[in-house]
């Protein structure tokens, strides 16, 4: 059976008070249309088409890279008139139609609803609080009706079985049922769910898959719904961490806006989040209120609390931190230290390597055993090229020191404190930059007016 899917993500959002298109707004780190893209390309449809309406350029562009077809329902009259507008697209034999901001829906349930094989399937659901939903009216062996929300009468009201809005749907049918609905109720729309109706005229039975958590089958209309989303995706993923064995010291705190695939005896603190791709070995501490994005920390390494990590490699026997910040393009050999208010940017630093506090490293390459002191800065930038630096094993580095790119320093040499290095300094030497220091007796100290 070929099977065409039709997204459903032309809303307005208005609930958003955003100036955003809804279906583009952020979940778990993720556009939540991009939930609803990944899903369909699991499906292998014959084609994927996306309506769009508000914003749709906008919408289009943060999606460029997607093989989809971009459809535009220039007025918002309802979901039927949306899945209209995807006519001519619609090649498979079934047509599968899925909304932009139901970010969570389940593969599994979707396939169970295409496999049940009829010319019309709904996907429903059971909700305590059915309020604000479409109603699932049934018959003795087939559904009757959808009534919305505003057009239910008394009784109807009652009934807790919901309708999620995704079907699957024999293509021949739905673009003849379409061609039939019209707008006459009090929202003045084109309803979708209103082919059940004429589905019913035809003698087609149609059947339902009853979705199996609330989650799968949720839209999102509001900021507080999307918080409330997010809270409830960050735990389901805390609890599949520690069903790995991570502990994580308050699974109600840490934020994963990506994937974390983590090694044996990891340990978490609170308030971390990780971005992006991010790989962690074993028997490795993450401190408090970390950041970590597109990482990977080898075995046995230490990231200590308020650390920021971007697309960097940490070796194994790591000391990091704490409030360190390690920028794109920074790799580490084994057994490095990397102190309070150390900035690496771009540059390798070797095996044994301590770079302990209050220092910049940019565009370097530091070797093996290399001391830097406080205050050490590599000077890389000089107002319009990038340049590089290079300090070769056993280098000692004194506190306060500039060294100005391009520059070597020479293996097994020390740099005096407080100097600014022009030169390449020779191997096992002692170099130095300094004035002439100069005490003034006469001089007296500022008094206050």
């Amino acid at each position: 059976m070929s099977l065409s899917i039709v997204i459903l993500a032309a809303g307005k959002g208005t609930r958003m008070f955003s100036e955003k298109p809804k279906v583009i707004h952020n979940l778990a780190g993720k556009p939540m249309l991009q939930y609803v893209i990944d899903i369909a390309k699991k499906l292998k449809a014959e084609s994927i088409n996306v309506v769009v309406g508000h914003k749709a350029e906008s919408v289009e562009k943060f999606f460029s890279k997607e093989k989809v077809s971009w459809i535009l329902q220039k007025s918002q009259l309802g979901t039927g008139d949306a899945v209209k507008h995807a006519v001519p697209k619609l090649k498979g034999e079934k047509t599968l139609i899925l909304y932009g901001d139901v970010p969570l829906v389940d593969i599994g349930n979707l396939k169970k609803l295409i496999e049940i094989g009829s010319e019309l399937g709904i996907l429903t659901f059971n909700k305590s609080n059915p309020k604000g939903y479409g109603r699932i009216v049934r018959g003795a062996d087939s559904i009757e009706a959808i009534v919305e929300e505003k057009d239910c009468n008394d009784i109807q009201k009652e009934i807790t079985e919901i309708n999620t809005g995704i079907m699957i749907v024999n293509t021949k049918y739905l673009i003849n049922w379409l061609s039939l609905i019209s707008n006459k109720n009090s929202q003045k729309e084109y309803y979708l769910t209103d082919i059940v109706a004429l589905a019913k005229k035809d003698k087609i039975k149609i059947t339902a898959y009853k979705a199996e958590t609330e989650i799968t089958i949720s839209g999102i209309n509001s900021k507080k719904e999307l918080a409330k989303m997010e809270r409830e995706i960050q735990l389901k993923k805390s609890e599949e961490l520690m069903e790995q064995g991570v502990t994580l010291l308050d699974p109600s705190r840490i934020d994963v806006r990506g994937n974390l695939n983590c090694g044996a005896d990891v340990v978490v603190d609170v308030g971390c989040i990780f971005e992006g791709n991010v790989k962690i070995g074993k028997n490795v501490t993450i401190g408090a209120y970390s950041i970590i994005r597109d990482c990977e920390i080898l075995d046995d390494s230490i990231i200590k609390p308020y650390s920021h990590l971007d697309n960097s490699k940490i070796g194994k026997k790591n000391i990091v931190g704490p409030y360190a910040r390690l920028r794109p393009g920074t790799e580490t050999s084994s057994n490095v230290h990397v102190g309070n208010f150390v900035e690496i940017k771009n540059s390798k630093i070797g095996a044994g390597t301590k770079i302990n506090h209050l220092s910049y490293v940019g565009d370097s390459i530091v070797g093996n055993n290399v001391n830097v002191g406080a205050g050490t800065i590599t000077c890389n930038y000089d107002g319009v090229n990038k340049h590089q630096t290079i300090i070769e094993d056993n280098v000692f580095i004194g506190s306060n020191s500039q060294l100005v790119a391009p520059v070597k320093i020479g293996a097994g040499s020390t740099i005096g404190a407080g100097s600014t290095i022009t030169k390449n300094t020779p191997a096992n030497e002692l170099s130095l930059s300094r004035a002439k220091q100069t005490s003034i007796p006469t001089w007296e100290k500022p008094k206050k007016n």
